[in-house]
């Protein structure tokens, strides 16, 4: 029983101490995938000006919301699709 509780130990430590430097990791992809969904969305809008007014779709415009509620995930995409309709160029991604 004494084994089986150290190892039960160790394991529980392990996963503790992954999930610390998952969430270090995914803190920093996060800052950088928000900055880069700003950087889509700042083009898009500039674009649009150029393109006088082309609409905006429901799908764009979530992403749009998402991308300024701190959500970059599921809107870079969206906005990165948006952007190669339309013929303009993506921002770099830093």
């Amino acid at each position: 029983m004494t084994k089986f509780t150290s190892l039960l130990a160790a394991a529980i430590a392990s996963l503790v101490v992954g999930l610390g430097f998952a969430t270090g990791s995914n803190a920093q992809s996060t800052t950088g995938d928000q900055a880069y969904c700003h950087a889509l969305v700042k083009a898009l809008k500039e674009g649009i000006g150029t393109v006088r007014g082309l609409p905006v779709g429901n799908a764009t415009a979530v992403a749009i919301g998402q991308c300024e509620e701190g959500n970059p995930g599921p809107a870079i995409p969206v906005l990165e699709q948006q952007l190669r309709d339309r013929d303009i160029a993506l921002p770099a991604r830093s």
